[in-house]
């Protein structure tokens, strides 16, 4: 055959590319072990820009994690979005992932390492994350100056796309899986200072011994407050909402709180205020407060004695008989609708009490508790809710065989879901 005596054999063609293949792989392991990260960061920039110049098709946005000096928000929330992944989305050729998992956590997280890519897609259209250290990796915290960022590339002619539609959509999934994540707090006064522990109490809407319609005006009203951001800033009020619980005690009102701090993912501030005296120490307390949380007085009508603190109180020393500028109920309603209730986004108020008559009018004015909810006596679908919950009983499936016994007792009796439990 002409020129066959020419050309090598695949064996010697085989044996030439092995001994290639693994002359590069030394050379590579030789140049990540001798070469400094920044050096081969420069590299790999030069080399791209000088292979890859030509096509002008593909435009990258960096994103770094300083922003003047403050967070990036943009940053935190691709941080967040790219830790949910699925590992089907990573490079097959990534060698280096970070993992952790957090109190809590039901998953571990993969976090992208220096230098690793990950592809999303979002409309049809192919979105690629680079994810950069400079320096190395960031270890126990501190950065020694390094810098983190992210490098998104796609094609220039989405560029209205991922600015105006994909950005928005990373933010808000980040938003949605920080709150799945968040650890509730609950926050209580120690010597006028918020102190916290982690708020783990297991009640929800379910397991509330309610009735089925009043239960669903609640969940209705905290989703209508939740989705009326925009609402709340066209009508000039500040974005907050106020709940009076009254009943009886061991109906509940507590338990109805940290149901709907777990509903909400609200972190929930339990004010008592007879441990604040001055109106100066007051607001400075609720302004600590954060944004996405329950403020809580519990009892309040018998918490603190309103009016009375107007008088004056003798203290030690050349201060006797001066008054202490007490707290005052007006400083309170103040912070509920006054204007330093524009202080702070997406709060919930909430004031409970056995004895909703001894309330002064100015707490039930509208406007400042805006819902109402009576939290009475035990009814028979309390009753079943307590037993499903109890004794594990599903009414659906096969009522109980002295159910109609047992409503016929509850009938015209007073009697608490705390006694029922």
């Amino acid at each position: 055959m002409l020129f066959s005596k020419d050309l090598p054999s695949p064996t010697s063609i085989f044996t030439a590319y092995a001994s290639m293949a693994g002359y590069m792989m030394m050379i590579r392991s030789i140049a990540h072990e001798l070469i400094p990260a920044p050096i081969q960061e420069f590299i790999y920039s030069t080399l791209r820009s000088l292979f890859f110049r030509s096509s002008s098709t593909t435009l990258t946005l960096t994103i770094d994690d300083d922003n003047m000096g403050m967070d990036n928000e943009i940053y935190l929330d691709a941080q967040t979005r790219r830790s949910d992944l699925p590992l089907h989305q990573l490079s097959p050729d990534a060698v280096r992932l970070r993992i952790s998992k957090g109190h809590k956590d039901k998953h571990v997280t993969l976090h992208l390492s220096n230098g690793e890519i990950v592809v999303d897609v979002f409309q049809d259209v192919e979105l690629t994350w680079r994810f950069v250290t400079d320096g190395g990796e960031k270890t126990n915290g501190d950065d020694d100056g390094k810098s983190e960022y992210f490098e998104l590339s796609f094609e220039k002619k989405h560029r209205d796309l991922v600015i105006n539609s994909y950005v928005p959509y990373i933010e808000g999934k980040a938003k949605d899986i920080n709150d799945e994540r968040r650890i509730l707090m609950l926050h209580s006064l120690n010597c006028l200072r918020w102190e916290s522990v982690i708020l783990e109490h297991p009640s929800t809407f379910e397991t509330m011994a309610m009735e089925d319609e009043l239960k669903r005006e609640v969940i209705d009203d905290l989703d209508r407050f939740i989705r009326r951001k925009e609402f709340y800033k066209r009508v000039g009020k500040a974005w907050k909402r106020g709940y009076l619980l009254y009943g009886p005690p061991g109906t509940g009102k507590s338990s109805l709180v940290a149901a709907m701090a777990n509903y909400l993912r609200f972190d929930v501030y339990d004010l008592q205020l007879a441990s604040v005296m001055r109106d100066a120490d007051l607001r400075r307390l609720l302004l600590a407060t954060r944004n996405r949380s329950i403020l809580v007085i519990e009892d309040i009508d018998c918490a603190v004695d309103l009016p009375n603190r107007l008088e004056k109180q003798p203290v030690d020393g050349k201060n006797r008989g001066e008054t202490q500028g007490p707290s005052t109920l007006s400083g309170l309603l103040n912070f509920i609708d006054g204007l330093w209730s524009s202080c702070g986004d997406e709060r919930i108020i909430i004031f409970t009490t056995n004895h909703k008559d001894r309330l002064d009018p100015a707490l039930l004015r509208p406007g400042r508790m805006d819902m109402h909810i009576y939290m009475g006596h035990c009814s028979f679908q309390g009753f079943k809710t307590l037993a499903s919950n109890y004794l594990g009983l599903n009414d659906t499936t096969m009522p109980h065989r002295l159910y109609p016994e047992i409503e016929s007792l509850m009938e015209g009796d007073v009697i608490t879901p705390a006694q029922v439990a």
